[in-house]
């Protein structure tokens, strides 16, 4: 009973789910939101508007102009968009579908990677093969993820797992005849055959003044929103120099903070300086997720320290603060920085090791 147990749950389970597509790797969604539901600058949207350009231009180039004959490979329409977070690349993926009339099927990389060795080649297998049937718009979010730059040395069990995918990818994208999206926040962690297999990319860059204010503007309801007089979305657009995403987020916030005063809700309305508290938030929240224990001095907009400076985590910072300060009381003064970045790599060591102690302690039991 138990070898047919066993047997189930590590080799049957596992064969079927080859012919399968898991749930949970992919989602097909019905397109909502097109073009007029995100604001971007005017040499992203003239890109944009090349490659729907291209996409209906397919078939005359390939089958009546007969370059399909000539290159029976790489006839796939696969589109780069790469820019920081909140640019709208997401958006304009589900646009794009829209736009042709198709569904998006949106590829989940937290999901596609798999303990067992070679499962994530075929959910990159599995994923095209439903893109297929359903004849979808194949979406890659966060595509810098899986298919980064391979590894020249293989030493370990999971670079060899990392390649396999990335080899997986360019060969499915080499005969699929539809079209593919990926989207990166980190262009340069791209592995570099992707160059060539990308008909287009397209840099989704920070709005400019003139694009942020019509974002503001955007995220407000025209007749619902109560705003008090005081509201100027130009001069926010002027001073905050920020995503589409983060403006989202700091007019979340300021609606939260307008509710949450004392008052009666009908008289109640959002003024100017709650939506400079959130975007003053959300802000806050990227110096702390940006700060460097190298450098002590940010930007105080985008809250990061020089170029090239490495970032650390927020646990890794506190332990170091705290063996950075120990070094200084030693030493009779401040500690030189090649201390502190030392005290920091020790700590984060500590910290992995007893996340894999506790780790080991629950199988134990």
């Amino acid at each position: 009973m138990a070898v047919d147990l066993l047997y189930s749950l590590f080799v049957l389970k596992p064969f079927l789910q080859t012919f399968v597509p898991r749930r949970d790797v992919v989602e097909l969604v019905l397109p909502r939101r097109t073009f007029d539901d995100v604001i971007l600058p005017a040499g992203t949207r003239r890109a944009i508007e090349q490659a729907l350009v291209q996409i209906d231009k397919h078939r005359l180039i390939f089958e009546e102009w007969g370059l399909g004959e000539r290159h029976s490979t790489g006839t796939a329409l696969a589109f780069h968009f790469a820019g920081p977070p909140g640019t709208g690349k997401t958006i304009c993926a589900e646009a794009v579908a829209h736009a042709l009339g198709r569904r998006l099927l949106r590829v989940r990389y937290s999901e596609m990677e798999s303990a067992f060795v070679g499962e994530s080649g075929k959910n990159v297998v599995a994923a095209f093969r439903q893109a297929r049937e359903h004849d979808a718009v194949l979406f890659f979010d966060e595509a810098d993820s899986i298919a980064s730059r391979r590894f020249a040395a293989l030493a370990q069990g999971y670079e060899r797992e990392a390649n396999l995918v990335v080899n997986v990818l360019l060969s499915e994208l080499e005969r699929y005849p539809g079209i593919v999206i990926f989207a990166t926040n980190l262009a340069a962690n791209f592995d570099p055959a992707f160059e060539r297999r990308v008909r287009t990319h397209i840099l989704f860059e920070l709005p400019e003044a003139p694009e942020r204010e019509k974002i503001w503007r955007a995220q407000i309801h025209p007749e619902k929103t109560p705003l008090s007089g005081d509201v100027d979305f130009r001069a926010l657009a002027r001073e905050y120099p920020v995503s589409g995403g983060d403006i989202q987020n700091a007019v979340l916030k300021a609606a939260q903070a307008a509710a949450a005063e004392k008052g009666n809700d009908r008289s109640k309305s959002i003024a100017q300086r709650h939506f400079v508290a959130g975007v003053e938030a959300v802000l806050a929240g990227k110096r702390t997720m940006r700060q460097s224990v190298f450098d002590t001095e940010a930007d105080p907009v985008t809250g990061w320290g020089p170029p090239g400076a490495p970032r650390e985590t927020g646990r890794g910072r506190e332990a170091a603060g705290h063996l950075g300060n120990a070094l200084s009381a030693a030493g009779g003064g401040r500690a030189p920085r090649w201390a502190v970045a030392l005290a920091a790599a020790l700590a984060l060591a500590a910290a992995a090791a007893a996340g894999w102690a506790v780790a080991a302690s629950h199988l134990i039991r």
